[in-house]
């Protein structure tokens, strides 16, 4: 005789005992309470110790401002270029076969590999005064290394990864047969990426811009090694904040910090918006009907490169 399983409810074999699901509950909300949600509350609370006259006056230091700035335009820089990058790399290796393809994967993952400290004295090396490429820059008045150029390269370096780690396991589960069905129609292979590909990868992509967003601006290590700490000029936030905790400006280090703690808060909410729709697109794709009835026919190849 064939097992007929119940939806919603689940063998009791399968459950576990309320004990352990207590257990566990309490020891995930205690870790999420010490190690979360306490230092988020206590960065808030510092920052506002000496009320909020003291809270914005760190905010018209032009020092905090400049370390914003650069942030920011570190962030504009680097976060659309892995975008480009990391679309093509998982273009590439999702949809062909070529000689090199696992190197090129373990290169994509080596930014998780390599500690942000060794990547900036990779980039220490190479730019630096004593290699050869290093003195063919300061004879040209090219400079790396302490300027922007230099916090800009390690800002790529640090978040290439994440555009295309998101992207390359949806590409291949997804496959190939819509593009060879647009390119059969006579598509090129722009309007097939734009009608095709990209609206199937749209939730993917924008998980990945966020990850990377809130990497780039988080960044502290290869960037304190090529930044130079200079005031002013190449300190970004995170490197702002140690300054003033190391001059025991700790309300004003506090307040900047509550920036950085609000871009985690919303990363976190959009990213959590991004999981549920994407969790709602495959539920619906997946299921024949909805509670209102049979679903709408999917959209065709035919009418996507209409």
């Amino acid at each position: 005789m064939a097992l007929v399983s119940i939806p919603g409810k689940k063998s009791a074999a399968l459950r576990d005992p309320l004990w352990v699901r207590v257990v566990l509950l309490t020891l995930a909300f205690t870790f999420l309470a010490l190690f979360l949600f306490v230092p988020l509350i206590a960065v808030f609370t510092e920052a506002l110790r000496q009320g909020w006259g003291a809270y914005l006056a760190a905010f018209d230091d032009p020092d905090a401002w400049s370390a914003i700035r650069l942030t920011l335009l570190a962030a504009a820089i680097a976060v659309p270029v892995n975008v480009v990058f990391g679309v093509a790399a998982a273009w590439a290796i999702a949809k062909f076969e070529f000689r090199g393809k696992s190197f090129l994967i373990t290169l994509i993952d080596l930014p998780f590999a390599v500690s942000p400290v060794i990547a900036g004295l990779v980039f220490v090396l190479i730019f630096g005064i004593h290699s050869s490429f290093g003195a063919w820059l300061a004879e040209n008045d090219i400079q790396v290394l302490f300027a922007v150029p230099g916090i800009v390269l390690a800002t790529l370096f640090v978040t290439f990864p994440f555009v295309a780690r998101e992207l390359i396991p949806l590409m291949q589960a997804q496959g190939s047969d819509e593009e060879e069905a647009a390119i059969t129609l006579g598509a090129s292979g722009f309007a097939t990426f734009l009608r095709v590909t990209l609206p199937n990868i749209k939730w993917g992509l924008l998980y990945g811009v966020i990850l990377c967003n809130a990497r780039a601006m988080g960044e502290f290590g290869a960037v304190s090694v090529v930044s130079g700490h200079i005031r002013g000029l190449t300190n970004t936030m995170p490197l702002h904040i140690e300054i003033l905790y190391n001059e025991y400006q700790f309300v004003a280090a506090f307040a900047v910090a509550t920036l950085l703690a609000l871009l985690a808060l919303v990363t976190l909410a959009v990213k959590s918006w991004v999981e549920w729709r994407m969790s709602a697109e495959l539920a619906a794709q997946s299921s024949g009907f909805q509670e209102s009835g049979p679903r709408p026919a999917p959209v065709s190849i035919e009418e996507k490169m209409a």
